[in-house]
Order: C-alpha cells, then sequence, then structure tokens
C-alpha cells in the first residue's frame, strides 16, 4: 500500500500538470508560506493545507497554472526590450502582459479558467484597488488589467474591485477601448501584442514618444532577426527566470494619468495625499533600463527635508512586537541554520587566519623557547634560545550593511536579508568587527506629507525629490549583537516596506562611516533594484532618481575612503556600482554576503 498522503498525491499531480502546460520537463513544485514565485525551473506555490480545502487546492492550482503559461508563452527578453521607462506605464505594460499569456489558458481551458481565477480572487483581497474610495486612489495598472481580462475572456471584474473599477472605467474606455479589440487579435503573438500595449499606454497618455523615436511596431533599420530567438507564438521556452507578474499585481500607486505632474485627465482628481500606512499591495517598479550619460546640467534637489525621519527600530514598534516579529524571524531562521552555521565558520575561519600571531625564533631575548631545551641539555655551553611573538597588521574595520526597505522586497528576499544581516552581525563580532545595520524605506506612499506642502505651495515645477524619507538603524556599530538582535525583526513588520530614494540613504550611511575613526570602512548595499518613488518620479524628469544615484556612487568610488560594495537581487546592479554582484535567487545571498565581505577583507 502507498505511503503517500493526498497532500503529496496532490503535489506530485499538480508537477505533472504544471509540466505538461509549460513544455519544462524538469520543472519542480514547492510549497510555501511566502508569496508564491517562479525562480527558475522551480514554482512555488502556497501549501494547500493538509485537509486540501477546496478553496485552498484552487488557489494552488491556480498559481501553478499561471506559471505554467508564463513559462510557455512569455518571453521575458522580448518583453524588457521595449518596456516603458515611466514607473506606471512600466507597471500596466506588466499587467496587461500577463493578462494575455492566462488569457491563453482561460480560453482554451475550462478546468485552468476557474484556478485562475481562485488565484485572481486571492490577489485582490490584498490589492489597493479593493479599498479604493477615489479615483485617484485606484492602481491604474490593477484597474487596465482587470478590464483588458474582462474584454478577452468575457470573465467579469471580480466582487472586490468592482467598485475600484468602476471609478475609472469610462476615464479607461474613452481613451482605450479600440486598442483593447485590437489586442484581442494578437494574443498569441507576444511582439505585435506589446506593439498595441505601448500604443495604449499613449493613448492613456501614460508614455510619451519622442519626436525621433520609431513606432513600437516598425523595427529600427540596424535591427536584426537574432536578437531573440522566438516560437511561432513569439516566446521563447528559456525565458529568464522572473517572479510571476499577475494581471492585478499593483506595482504602483497607478493614478490615472500622474504622469510628469501635467497630465492628468480633467475628469479624475490630481491630489493624492498617500499618506497611506498599511499600502501592502503598492509595490514600486523595477525599472532595469540601459543607463544613460548624466545631463552636464543635472542637479538634484529636495523639494522638503521637514518630514524626514532618522529613527531607532524600538522607535517605530513596541517591545512586545519586536520579540514577536523577532520568534517570527528565529523561526525562518531554523530551517537554515545548518546553512547559516557553515557560512558563518567560514567567514569567521577567513578573518582569523589574517589576524593569526607569527613567531619569531632564536632571538637574544624574549620568551624562552622551551622546544629548544633539549639543544641546551645536549651541549651546555649553546646559549638559551628566545622567541617574540609578532601580529599581523589587521586593520581596525567598521562594516555597514545597508538594506533596501522597499516594497518589493516583501517576502523572502527580505527574510534573507535580516537572516543574513543578522549571521553578519554575530560572525564579526566574535572577529572584533565593528558592524552597522541601517535600512531605508519612505514613511508614506505617494509622497506624503512633502505632497501634500507641494500641492498646497501651488505645485511649481519640478520640485525635485517629493517624499517623506524614512532612515532606519537597527544597529549601532558600537552596540553588541544580543542587544540589537530583536531590532532585525521590525523588517517583518506589515506597512514598514514602502517606496525607496536610495541615492540619499547612501550618503546618509557614508555620512556615518566617515564619523567613525576605523581605519577601514566598508560599506555593503543589498537592493533588488533602482530607486523608485512614484510621486518624485511624476513630476521630476525620467531617470531622476537613477541619475542621483549614479552621481553618489561615483563620488564615493573615486574619492571616498569608504569600500563601496553591492549586491543586487533580480536585477543588475552592476550598471551603478563597479564593485557588485547579482543574484537571482535570494537563496545565494547569505554566501555571497560572506564571499564580497572575505575577498574584501583579504585584499591589500
Amino acid at each position: 500500500m502507498s505511503q503517500e498522503s493526498p497532500l503529496d498525491r496532490f503535489k506530485t499531480a499538480l508537477t505533472g500538470a504544471s509540466r505538461a502546460i509549460s513544455g519544462a520537463e524538469e520543472l519542480d513544485l514547492v510549497w510555501t508560506a511566502d508569496a508564491p514565485v517562479l525562480t527558475g525551473q522551480t514554482l512555488r506555490v502556497p501549501m494547500p493545507g493538509r485537509t486540501l480545502a477546496a478553496e485552498q487546492a484552487a488557489l494552488a492550482r491556480g498559481y501553478a497554472d499561471g506559471f505554467a503559461l508564463r513559462l510557455r508563452h512569455h518571453n521575458e527578453a522580448l518583453h524588457a526590450r521595449n518596456a516603458p521607462a515611466e514607473p506606471t506605464a512600466r507597471a500596466c505594460y506588466d499587467a496587461v502582459e500577463a493578462v494575455r499569456y492566462e488569457a491563453l489558458g482561460s480560453t482554451g481551458f475550462e478546468g485552468m479558467r476557474g484556478n485562475l481565477d481562485a488565484a485572481l480572487t486571492a490577489r485582490i483581497g490584498s490589492d489597493p484597488i479593493a479599498r479604493a474610495t477615489r479615483s485617484d486612489e485606484v492602481p491604474m495598472a490593477s484597474a487596465l488589467a482587470l478590464l483588458l481580462r474582462e474584454h478577452l475572456t468575457g470573465q467579469p471584474v471580480p466582487e472586490a474591485a468592482q467598485a475600484g473599477v468602476a471609478l475609472v472605467r469610462p476615464w479607461i474606455d474613452a481613451r482605450a477601448r479600440d486598442d483593447f479589440a485590437a489586442l484581442a487579435g494578437s494574443l498569441g503573438n507576444q511582439k505585435a501584442f506589446q506593439a498595441l500595449a505601448l500604443d495604449m499606454l499613449q493613448h492613456l497618455e501614460l508614455t510619451r514618444m519622442a519626436p525621433d523615436q520609431p513606432e513600437p511596431n516598425e523595427p529600427e533599420e540596424n535591427e536584426t532577426e537574432e536578437e531573440a530567438p522566438e516560437d511561432e507564438d513569439g516566446t521563447d521556452p528559456d525565458s529568464q527566470d522572473q517572479p510571476m507578474e499577475t494581471a492585478a499585481e499593483p506595482s504602483d500607486s497607478g493614478e490615472p494619468g500622474d504622469d510628469e505632474g501635467e497630465s492628468e485627465a480633467d475628469d479624475l482628481p490630481d491630489d493624492a495625499d498617500g499618506d497611506d500606512e498599511g499600502e501592502e499591495g503598492m509595490l514600486p517598479v523595477r525599472p532595469n533600463r540601459p543607463w544613460t550619460d548624466l545631463p552636464s546640467d543635472f542637479d538634484y534637489k529636495v523639494y522638503t527635508s521637514q518630514f524626514d525621519e532618522v529613527i531607532a527600530a524600538t522607535e517605530l514598534c513596541d517591545d512586545e512586537e519586536l520579540t514577536r516579529l523577532r520568534a517570527y524571524l528565529d523561526a525562518q531562521l531554523k530551517g537554515l541554520q545548518g546553512v547559516v552555521t557553515r557560512l558563518a565558520n567560514r567567514l569567521q575561519r577567513r578573518l582569523m587566519a589574517q589576524q593569526n600571531r607569527s613567531w619569531d625564533f632564536d632571538q637574544e631575548e624574549g620568551l624562552l623557547d622551551a622546544a629548544r631545551l633539549a639543544r641546551v641539555v645536549v651541549s651546555p655551553g649553546q646559549s638559551l634560545s628566545y622567541k617574540i611573538e609578532r601580529d599581523t597588521e589587521f586593520k581596525d574595520t567598521v562594516v555597514t550593511l545597508l538594506i533596501d526597505n522597499s516594497g518589493s522586497m516583501r517576502g523572502r528576499p527580505i527574510s534573507i536579508a535580516a537572516i543574513s544581516a543578522d549571521v553578519l552581525a554575530r560572525t564579526l563580532e566574535r572577529c572584533g568587527v565593528k558592524t552597522e545595520i541601517l535600512g531605508f524605506t519612505t514613511r508614506a506612499w505617494k509622497g506624503g506629507q512633502s505632497r501634500e506642502a507641494w500641492l498646497a505651495g501651488g505645485k511649481p515645477a519640478h520640485p525635485g525629490r517629493l517624499n517623506d524619507l524614512r532612515h532606519v538603524v537597527y544597529k549601532k556599530a558600537d552596540e553588541p549583537w544580543r542587544r540589537a538582535r530583536k531590532n532585525l525583526g521590525l523588517m517583518m513588520r506589515e506597512g514598514l516596506l514602502k517606496e525607496n530614494i536610495d541615492g540619499e540613504a547612501l550618503l546618509w550611511a557614508h555620512n556615518r562611516m566617515l564619523a567613525r575613526q576605523e581605519d577601514r570602512r566598508i560599506l555593503m548595499v543589498i537592493s533588488d533594484g533602482a530607486p523608485v518613488d512614484d510621486s518624485t518620479l511624476s513630476v521630476n524628469s525620467a531617470g531622476y532618481l537613477e541619475q542621483h544615484l549614479r552621481k553618489v556612487i561615483d563620488w564615493i568610488e573615486k574619492q571616498s575612503p569608504v569600500q563601496l560594495v553591492a549586491i543586487g537581487i533580480g536585477h543588475d546592479v552592476t550598471r551603478y556600482y563597479r564593485r557588485a554582484v547579482t543574484i537571482m535567487d535570494v537563496e545565494q545571498l547569505g554566501g555571497t554576503i560572506i564571499e564580497q565581505l572575505a575577498d574584501l577583507f583579504e585584499e591589500e
């Protein structure tokens, strides 16, 4: 008799179905309690529970089917090639592509349609569109995806999102109804669908085309056909591994028409207080586009720093909650204990090897060398031998770990970052190296009090940074690890992770290091992409925050005594930092931190 449980049999069947849909024979499926994600050839989907409740089983099947459809029908290289730079436009561009490949499954298989509906319903529950009461609170990416899905598949908008969609339906219909009809005829051709989607974003006033830029559906003269291998439907079975981007996944605050601060439609309000402390569905977009040269007249400025804060972790929640959050982090650490111990021991061995003492023998004075006493016994006329201990030079060192606390880090990335910081602090403390752990985010989505002040001031053009910074001190360099260990649990707190302004955070951490007396200062940045703050980017030039980040990095690398290293999670940071590494799986983060840090210590 088989010893397999019903849950095991369900997993086997789900794995087989996913392989058949995706065409990937090596595809694996594992259960997770974190956010569902596609990593390489591994699907991480919610565990339905041992009782296999119907709703939970449908949810697991829905996520698995969505990931499998993405592998079969989506070419990531083609998708990224013409992705728009504007954050709201990029979120919509990603969302409608997810609608495309899910629609291919929904229209062809009745069972798959029900599964995808179950997953969508679960996602909508945590989407800001379900709580929106004004049109400016509706994420454009979510509303556009749901309306396009309705047109392509005939499926109604989920009940939880109907009120939110109704707030912007007339505005979207007036501008994009004809585009919906065109997109319906190109479901099986990703390249054609992409060109039509870019046209739609222009009609929605989310993007603007430069006068000398060719139309998206007209290839440039020097474009060759070898750029990306494609199947007949424009897909690549070996597309890059990316987390699932679903039809209703909010990646932006998504204010309709909030591009450059001047293109708001007349029938939509343009004010947004954005001070939503718990908008957990609002994940900022991570543009990963090619870098352009800095304009000679670029001048970064801050509209107001009145509402910025540098705050200790203990001030953001009470001791009881910190204890609970730390226990949650420890529970995740338990499964990684063996790996963590090996990494910590490896780093400690490499650091201690540089601190080992050596001896000079046969000296005229010093400590008596007992190992050579036998020579005196054999030959009494020979003088005694002494030895002198010599220390290997090891510079007094401080390490600062600066962790991106933006919304896109939620789930496994922020957990691994917190665990790695914990291990690093413990290990370096044993080696006599001081460690500081810092985090950076914003106080609010969509600008907070800074944006309110800008609106009250008449919305002057090009205001510069337009959000309230929140810089968090988890552990001071001189603070023992045992006293700060609870603080790292704060990264698990709902509502903490919002948007990110990397350039100013980097300067803040750098200036803290310059104030210290250590001979060697190492600053390690952990991030998962480019700086994103929708409030700032909507009223300044494109790439405004990236340009500032590049200038800050360039200055630190060329003129500062601080050694700078960066680790990118899922996004290429080597285009910003001279010394950087990019990892595609967050499971690699701990080992990467150890290796990068050990290499820095071993440099002359």
